[in-house]
């Protein structure tokens, strides 16, 4: 049975070794595939590549950008061809998309997200999606935990661990910790949250008694807001480390951290970086379903 993505045409701009798996996917499947920032190799070497994205884009049904997203001005930097260090401007690309597009983006910064209500485009932020986002949360709990063995000198067993926030990522590091035997406490301003850390054999912590608490050996956060200012971090001890995988730009006062000599660390894309195989496979698993689903003729019309 042909597959109902064939012959549809899809661009895809920039990427890491996550979307080069997709990409190899939707060719499998007869997808008529654009791609910018991918190498020219094995299976890809059957999709049309293009230099500029605003020629990759034209005509296209979707637009994928990658898991690892945008810096603030719209540039996407996650490339794998020749032309590395030369970002790809989705800012600019936009407006050349035609409307009710689906957009498909880890998660979209606010200058995105702006374009693409004025254009009229069908936005996803992937990382928002359930099933992808509980699925990556495992290889992002055990990324962060490998960031912490790997700047510390004691072991996660007995250490004095702090997980900010209770959402799915922050749900599977606690239970990664736990069962690593560290001493876990969960901070959160939610009562729902404090509940289901103790269920979770987890101490809780109301974020505004936080200033009560700087006995920590690791402080993990997931929290993307300003959650570890200076006023909190300059009680803590000196050799307490932070790993922050929040969205940019994260919850720490990285700069004050600095400044008072403790190790403070924005430890983004953790799935792509450390576990790549696994964090392909869930795009594979999930993307290609969602794309028929968008793309089917009763759900949009793309004619201006």
């Amino acid at each position: 049975m042909a597959s109902k993505l064939a012959g549809i045409p899809i661009t895809m701009l920039g990427c890491d070794l996550r979307e080069v798996d997709l990409a190899i996917a939707l060719v499998g499947l007869g997808v008529d595939l654009r791609l910018v920032g991918y190498p020219k190799q094995g299976v890809l070497k059957k999709a049309l590549h293009f230099q500029l994205a605003k020629d990759a884009v034209r005509e296209s049904r979707a637009v994928i950008a990658p898991m690892s997203n945008t810096d603030a001005a719209g540039l996407i930097h996650s490339r794998m061809d020749d032309e590395q260090g030369n970002p790809i401007d989705l800012a600019e690309v936009i407006p050349l998309v035609k409307a009710k597009t689906p957009l498909l983006i880890g998660v979209a910064k606010p200058v995105i997200k702006g374009l693409a209500t004025q254009y009229g485009l069908l936005l996803l932020e992937m990382a928002e999606i359930d099933e992808i986002a509980i699925l990556n949360s495992i290889p992002t709990a055990e990324g962060a935990i490998q960031v912490a063995m790997e700047n510390t000198t004691f072991t996660i067993h007995n250490s004095r661990c702090l997980v900010l926030g209770l959402g799915r990522c922050g749900t599977t590091l606690v239970q990664a910790l736990v069962a690593l035997g560290a001493k876990v406490t969960v901070g959160s301003r939610s009562s729902k949250d404090l509940a289901r850390a103790v269920a979770l054999n987890a101490e809780p912590l109301s974020l505004p008694n936080l200033p009560l608490r700087p006995d920590f050996d690791v402080i993990f956060n997931t929290i993307p807001a300003m959650v570890l200012p200076r006023s909190y971090l300059r009680l803590l001890e000196q050799q307490t480390l932070i790993i922050d995988i929040a969205s940019g730009p994260g919850g720490t006062d990285f700069i004050a951290a600095e400044q008072l000599g403790i190790m403070a660390i924005h430890a983004l894309s953790l799935p792509g970086k450390v576990a790549p195989k696994t964090a392909g496979e869930i795009l594979v698993h999930t993307i290609p379903h969602l794309l028929e689903k968008l793309l089917g003729e009763e759900h949009y019309d793309f004619e201006r």
